[in-house]
């Protein structure tokens, strides 16, 4: 699997300006996902392309950062480093199909409606007052979006990008007091119950230090296919 375009495709920054085979990616500072440069291609000018980067996100107020996956150049890693820029958040890639029967009564539906964003930015709102961004991002593509309920609030929550036979699984968040319940095993499963027979492969990404969230995705017959990380500086 093409994992940088998967990912860029299911999780699309709202501006992007393209330079010598790079993507410069903008949307408000939300993720480093989706405000970070595609860099699939060795450009013709590699140092003028770096310069163009870091001029993109400087007149955006914005630290320059480079996502580096499978398909980054090779080199590329080895001369931000020695530019100064940091490598931060190690992530892994896992794959499966996901085959348990969810229990009944996990809502989804095709837009996010407000307990949904909610419950995401409660846990994994990392950036200040990002929520009409993030928003934006999300609804870029389209995407279900499932939540396990309880009295009206949303407790655990994912979203789901069909793309073609593959689905992306996105978003997956608990609020803390209703971990260990099995709640996010049943959003996911709820997820590609509702994506049907039309997938063959689902991927979703998780940081490297999450083992939690690892080991449940492995029960669940996922497995690390892949691994990228970022330079920030």
């Amino acid at each position: 699997m093409d994992f940088d375009r998967l990912v860029d495709e299911a999780w699309p920054a709202y501006e992007q300006h393209v330079h010598d085979g790079w993507v410069f990616r903008h949307a408000g500072g939300v993720t480093k996902r989706a405000n970070s440069v595609l860099a699939v291609n060795r450009p013709a000018d590699l140092d003028g392309a770096i310069r163009a980067a870091e001029a993109f996100y400087g007149e955006r107020g914005q630290r320059c950062v480079f996502s580096m996956g499978l398909g980054a150049p090779p080199g590329l890693d080895e001369e931000l480093e020695r530019r100064g820029y940091d490598l931060v958040d190690p992530t892994v890639v896992m794959t499966g199909t996901p085959k348990g029967d969810p229990p009944a009564g996990i809502r989804v539906e095709e837009q996010p409606w407000r307990g949904w964003l909610d419950t995401w930015w409660a846990v994994d709102g990392r950036y200040g007052d990002g929520l009409e961004q993030a928003e934006r991002i999300c609804t870029g593509v389209p995407a279900w979006y499932a939540a396990y309920e309880e009295d009206g609030v949303a407790l655990a929550v994912g979203r789901a990008v069909p793309q073609g036979d593959t689905l992306g699984i996105y978003c997956m968040a608990t609020v803390s007091r209703a971990r260990r319940r099995g709640l996010a095993r049943s959003v996911l499963r709820a997820l590609a119950r509702h994506a049907g027979a039309g997938f063959g492969t689902a991927y979703l990404v998780t940081t490297v230090a999450n083992a939690g969230a690892q080991a449940l995705y492995r029960s669940e017959g996922f497995e690390v296919a892949g691994r990228y990380h970022y330079r920030v500086r």
